[in-house]
């Protein structure tokens, strides 16, 4: 629990330390921002600081600091490491930058941001890759809200007929639709807060819990003697496994949304660096959680509840168990809205954030129904496909998350290097976005190299490819920087 808290404290004076540098390095100012420039009353509306604060978090969010960070605790003590630096100096500093340069330019999405500083060829591939990945997004979190509700009740009739989570897929997606049709703040606007309080109220809870019940778990000075339980190596697998909390490509997908409804450019750093770094911290709360239920001594966590014996490897399954257990009836149903509320409302804003960027690349106006079914009905069709093609195939979730995982952490690679670009041309602290830029390029590409799904490598082969990737990067940037500065 040491280590627990020392890196709750470092998350905490990251915001206030860290985050404070990095927003005097930007230099927000007093122009107009594009809430105000542009307003529509559809996309560009001018919304309270809490709730752009709230949306922007409950976005990001997802279940990913929740799923992943169990998943990435089965690798032990070095979560904490990877959460708290992480955050503080890559997602953090991502999300934060990628936000105030997409206000800069207008409200301008994560393809045309990136396409402004590393090119058109760049944006044409990135347009493709987020398109994808956001539809990938929304096809996940239909299915997992629907697995949670669909265990707790179903019609027995129409899951005897069509097949089980029918129903709720069904009724998750019709909200889908409508959320993503309409302005922003007739229903994300109204409803996101509420959910986003569910979650935090979630994390919270479990927080104090950790303080009564102090379980004995591994320190970060143990980690050496603590058997990771999962047979995958620390690098790149942990940094790929915990995205939210940590780094996460798809934020930057989600910031424009929230750039178009913000009145000043002095609230960047509570809405973008603040909200990475809450996301953090729920990681963190979530990883310790999960550490007492795998590693907790005597004896380990899910051998003191009932009922949880076997489900070390099933993430949903911990939650639930731990929630209900701790939290009891009332606050294992809060929990439970948090948990099933957050990947629904991450799936709308992701398809959302797909209308918006498929509509600026067709030049395609959104101020009415008709032209924003243009671009509706193809996506929808097309998300479709992947969960008919995703429930269809026994292994289809697992194959998406999985490349969910590593299109998410590609996709950062992509804005870290743009943001990086930004620097250099405004003649500002660069190193601050390199590191993290040459870092999950390294993760990115050794992932590529030693996973089973793709080039499938021995470990020793693919850090050394991993190296090359690197040193080509290092190379090719100063070789770029040079001739920028002359």
């Amino acid at each position: 629990m040491i280590t627990f808290i020392i890196s709750l404290v470092a998350l905490v004076l990251g915001y206030f330390i860290y985050g404070k540098f990095v927003e005097r390095v930007f230099g927000p100012d007093d122009r107009p921002t594009p809430a105000v420039a542009k307003a529509d009353g559809v996309d560009f509306v001018v919304l309270p600081s809490w709730k752009i604060f709230m949306i922007q978090f409950l976005n990001i969010a997802g279940t990913g600091p929740i799923f992943g960070a169990i998943m990435g605790a089965k690798f032990g003590p070095s979560a904490y490491l990877w959460i708290v630096l992480g955050c503080i100096f890559a997602g953090a500093v991502h999300d934060y930058l990628s936000g105030m340069l997409s206000v800069r330019l207008g409200g301008a999405n994560q393809p045309e941001i990136i396409g402004h500083y590393l090119g058109k060829t760049t944006k044409q591939v990135i347009l493709v890759f987020s398109v994808f990945l956001l539809m990938m997004v929304g096809a996940v979190f239909v299915f997992s809200p629907a697995k949670i509700l669909g265990d707790m009740w179903e019609p027995s009739a129409i899951s005897e007929q069509f097949g089980p989570y029918v129903f709720w897929i069904v009724i998750i997606f019709l909200y889908y639709i409508i959320a993503t049709m309409l302005p922003i703040d007739k229903i994300i606007g109204k409803v996101y807060p509420l959910f986003a309080f569910s979650l935090l109220f979630m994390a919270a809870a479990l927080l104090i819990m950790l303080l009564i019940k102090q379980p004995h778990i591994p320190e970060l000075w143990e980690g050496l003697s603590t058997e990771p339980l999962t047979p995958q190596s620390i690098f790149p697998y942990l940094f790929i496994t915990i995205a939210c909390g940590a780094i996460s490509g798809f934020h930057a997908t989600q910031s424009p949304l929230m750039a178009r409804c913000m009145q000043k450019e002095k609230m960047g750093r509570p809405i973008f660096y603040g909200a990475m770094i809450t996301e953090g911290v729920v990681a963190l709360i979530w990883a310790t959680v999960a550490m007492y239920f795998f590693y907790s001594e005597p004896q380990p966590g899910y051998e003191q509840i009932a009922g949880a014996a076997n489900a070390v490897n099933d993430a949903p399954s911990i939650v639930n168990i731990i929630c209900n257990d701790w939290l009891g009836v009332a606050g294992g149903i809060l929990a439970l809205l948090g948990v099933v509320a957050a990947p629904i409302t991450s799936g709308d804003t992701a398809l959302r954030s797909a209308r918006l960027i498929l509509a600026d690349f067709v030049h395609l106006e959104q101020r009415t129904i008709r032209k924003r079914l243009y671009v509706c009905i193809p996506m929808f069709a097309a998300v479709i496909a992947l969960l008919v093609w995703q429930m269809n195939d026994k292994e289809g979730f697992n194959i998406l998350w999985s490349w969910f995982g590593w299109s998410n952490q590609s996709m950062s690679v992509f804005m870290l290097w743009a943001v990086t670009v930004y620097m250099v041309q405004q003649r500002k602290p660069f190193v601050i976005t390199l590191v993290p830029a040459l870092f999950m390029t390294t993760v990115c590409s050794t992932f590529i190299f030693v996973s089973p799904q793709a080039f499938g490598w021995s470990y020793g082969l693919g850090y050394a490819f991993g190296a090359v990737v690197l040193v080509v990067a290092l190379v090719w940037f100063f070789a770029w920087y040079r001739k920028q500065m002359k």
